[in-house]
């Protein structure tokens, strides 16, 4: 029968005399990452090779500091690397749903926007005083006049030609006539009608004959107004060409290496010539209908909105930034991700343009790398596909959700698609990256490089300075009060327990984040200038107080025997079980009653669990290993005929895992052979088909969670728990466990076979089968082996054929006596 441990084994705790400081004061924050050496690797390589797909996926749990070990990795390289060019929109003046992209070098886009609105202000006087100079109102009069002199002759001849044969060219409403003249005055038509019929005639001839030139010089006259709008149009552009084009060298003279730029101020400069009315009228001076031009007062107003045509929208802008960017999008949508077109409500209708398009994630980490949270991207609409069909084209399309749904009619743009050079670094717990490695094809094509991340440090001697170290950089982090050497060794101490392992130590910075801080608070609260171990102690436990509600109301159930669970006496197949209930990041152990009944039968070992629907696969795996195990084990001559049923006593809720298999097993064993188990012990463990225990998790919540029944109940020096041996190195527990064992009060006994395990509950030697085939007389193994047999004689004679000819002989003449009675009653 195996011994109890020793306190020193149930409680590792760090010896702060380790340390050579007497504070974290005394140590420098620690620079380098610790305990992710894999990950780092795979960061390097992931940062290094430039090719496409080479997109990072950080795996690893919540809360072990992936994305401020990434961020520093990211920022280290980044430093390093050239600085991205800015990207801005312009207008497109050949169509203007379709804006242009300008690709500018760092911190030249905002220069071009700004040298742009100063440029078009500087037109809005320049252009309206080029067309109010003395040179230009000159030689616009010059042009007038020339076509006024043209208009004359054109009509001079025609008006020559009739004088000649008397007959006048008059203006009359409809326009110029012809009328006859005598002694050069126009005849009115009752003068004319007074003179001899042949005068009529010959008057009435020649006038005909001047129709025709009458109506040639008439043809003459829109082309000769046609030909004068025209000079007077390319005058304009002259002029404001003259304006224009001394300011678009200025800032063209900047730009000379940019092709793209140079091209788009040439048609900023046309576009400027072609509207230069639209100038003029905006200065409030009038415009003639020859033109458009000065020289009538008002005119039409001006919309504001047509000067932004020639602004500059700046996209990203690097003017700011030192080597290339790292961003952190916290909130992935669609938008935030590849950006947005807005909209303005004008008239009742939306409509937007080139200044109105918004940047995303995309735009501002081009050239440097993107941060995400894979499952805060994947539960957006439409960005994880968004994001993968950017990456596969290698630039990035502005669309909203309302687009790919086909769901808005509103009239918009479709700006010019940007090249996409930049790494991302996904940040996703190990389950969200096999599943996407599983059921998205692109992923592994995208995502060629993997960052796991561990949890768990070495708790080596070597790794001991280190760690503290870390928790100097939490502290100042946080910026919290120094810790003393104690203080650190107990947080040394909750971090094995995070862990489950005294060789481990949690990685989980968070959780250690809150630790420190909660400790520092309750030092502030005790006044002092540096936190103490009790200051960690207490931490934990208010923690524990804060969230235990559901720990106490059970425990206090099973004190008041709501709850069944005993404490002391022995019971034929009752067992008391360990489970650990999580909630939320608190988790705590409660004893279970097993209970098990056997009688002759086939029905084989009935999982309750399982058919009620409580029990999980795990757990009907558990007993369906238990049953392998009993038939490899006893009565390898006769068929096991047993009919048995296990359940958890009370539990009305989901049951799973395997960790309480070894106790099924020894409940029903128990019940076997008739011997009672001690219930002073509870037990825990997973079994094997060869009877080995096998190691479980919680083992620290498990065995606790006991102790607090039997010391609510009151300590009788003989209860304990019983542990798989596999488990002694994970033993992290409450002082105040360590000190009942150390006072012989509470056990816990290591076992590494359900054979030890029944020799501890029962105080009867299992037995061990002999060479001969037998277990010793007086053993568990024997009476269970004798009442398997007995079972199985039994059912053998039950079944023997002279026995089953008997009974349906039997049946035979139940049936013809119940025949022959009601033929006696139907005679009667």
């Amino acid at each position: 029968m195996p011994n109890a441990l020793s306190a020193k084994e149930l409680r590792r705790a760090f010896d702060p005399a380790r340390f050579s400081f007497k504070t974290t004061k005394e140590l420098k924050p620690l620079e380098e990452i610790v305990g992710q050496d894999r990950a780092v690797a795979a960061i390097r390589f992931g940062i290094g090779i430039e090719k496409k797909g080479y997109n990072l996926f950080a795996m690893g749990p919540q809360q072990t500091g992936k994305y401020q070990v990434i961020r520093q990795f990211l920022e280290q390289a980044a430093q390093k690397e050239a600085t991205p060019n800015d990207w801005c929109y312009v207008n497109n003046f050949a169509d203007d749903k379709k804006p242009e992209a300008l690709e500018l070098p760092a911190g030249k886009a905002v220069t071009l926007r700004d040298r742009m609105s100063a440029f078009i202000e500087e037109l809005k006087v320049a252009i309206p005083a080029a067309f109010e100079s003395d040179d230009y109102r000159t030689r616009r009069k010059a042009i007038e006049e020339h076509f006024k002199e043209e208009h004359e002759k054109v009509f001079r001849g025609v008006q020559e030609a009739a004088r000649e044969r008397e007959i006048a060219l008059i203006r009359t409403p409809m326009g110029l006539g012809l009328a006859p003249m005598k002694d050069g005055e126009v005849l009115n038509p009752e003068q004319f009608g007074k003179l001899p019929e042949e005068e009529r005639e010959r008057i009435e001839n020649e006038m005909q004959e001047l129709q025709e030139p009458l109506q040639e010089a008439f043809a003459r006259v829109p082309q000769l107004e046609k030909e004068e709008r025209e000079q007077i149009r390319q005058l304009n552009r002259e002029v404001t060409t003259l304006a224009v084009s001394h300011l678009i060298k200025e800032i063209s003279r900047d730009y000379e290496a940019l092709p793209e730029v140079i091209a788009h101020l040439d048609a900023v400069r046309d576009d400027v010539v072609e509207n230069a009315a639209t100038f003029v009228l905006s200065s409030g001076q009038g415009g003639e209908g020859q033109g458009g031009m000065p020289g009538m007062p008002g005119g039409p107003m001006v919309d504001p909105a047509f000067f932004h045509r020639y602004e500059v929208n700046v996209l990203v802008d690097h003017s700011k930034t030192e080597g290339a960017p790292v961003v952190f999008e916290d909130h992935p949508t669609l938008a935030n991700l590849i950006g947005r077109i807005e909209h303005q409500a004008q008239f009742g209708a939306l409509i937007t343009d080139f200044t109105l398009i918004r940047p995303g994630a995309l735009h501002q980490a081009n050239g440097g790398y993107l941060i995400l949270d894979a499952r805060k991207l994947l539960t957006q609409p439409f960005s994880w596909e968004s994001l993968k069909r950017a990456l596969n084209a290698g630039c990035i399309r502005i669309e909203s959700a309302g687009e790919m749904l086909s769901l808005v009619s509103t009239v918009s743009i479709e700006p010019e698609r940007i090249p996409l050079n930049l790494k991302i670094v996904l940040l996703g717990e190990p389950m969200i990256y096999y599943l996407l490695s599983s059921y998205d094809a692109e992923f592994s094509k995208l995502f060629k490089v993997v960052a796991d991340f561990d949890d768990r440090l070495d708790n080596t001697e070597d790794n001991h300075e280190t760690y503290a170290r870390l928790l100097v950089t939490l502290i100042e982090r946080n910026e919290l009060k120094p810790f003393d050497a104690g203080a650190v060794a107990r947080v040394f101490d909750e971090s094995i327990r995070m862990t489950g392992d005294t060789e481990k130590l949690t990685t989980f910075t968070e959780e250690l984040s809150d630790l420190l801080r909660e400790a520092d608070h309750w030092a502030g609260e005790a006044g002092r200038e540096s936190v103490t171990a009790e200051d960690v102690t207490r931490a934990v436990e208010e923690e524990i107080f804060r969230v235990g509600r559901i720990r106490d109301r059970m425990q206090e159930q099973i004190v008041r025997e709501t709850l069944l669970i005993d404490t002391s006496g022995s019971v034929v197949g009752q067992i008391n079980g360990l489970a650990v209930y999580q909630l939320g990041q608190f988790s705590f152990g409660k004893p279970n009653r097993i209970t098990a009944s056997v009688r002759m039968g086939r029905g084989g070992i009935v999982d309750i669990e399982r058919e009620a629907k409580l029990g999980g696969n795990i757990h009907s795996k558990g007993v369906l290993i238990l049953t392998g195990y009993l038939n490899s084990k006893y009565v390898p001559d006769h068929p096991i005929t047993l009919s048995a049923s296990i359940v958890f006593e009370q539990s009305y809720g989901g049951v799973d895992g395997d960790s309480a298999s070894t106790a099924e097993t020894c409940a029903l064993i128990s019940a076997l052979a008739g011997i009672p188990i001690n219930q002073e012990l509870a037990i825990t463990g997973s079994l094997n088909q060869q009877g080995h225990v096998q190691a479980i998790g919680g083992v620290n919540e498990k065995i606790e969670g006991f102790f607090d029944i039997c010391e609510a109940r009151g300590l009788t020096g003989k209860q304990g728990v019983i542990i798989p041996e596999s488990n002694v190195k994970h033993l992290m527990l409450r002082p105040d466990v360590v000190e009942a064992a150390e006072q012989g009060k509470f056990h816990i006994y290591p076992v590494s076979t359900a054979d030890e395990a029944l020799e501890i509950l029962t105080g009867k030697d299992a037995g061990q089968r002999s060479k001969s085939g037998k277990f010793p007389r007086g053993s568990i193994n024997y009476a269970v082996e004798k009442t398997l047999e007995k079972f199985s004689e039994r059912a053998r004679d039950f079944n023997r054929p002279e026995k089953v000819g008997a009974k349906a002989a039997g049946k035979k003449a139940g049936k013809k006596s119940k025949h022959e009675s009601a033929g006696e009653e139907s005679a009667q």
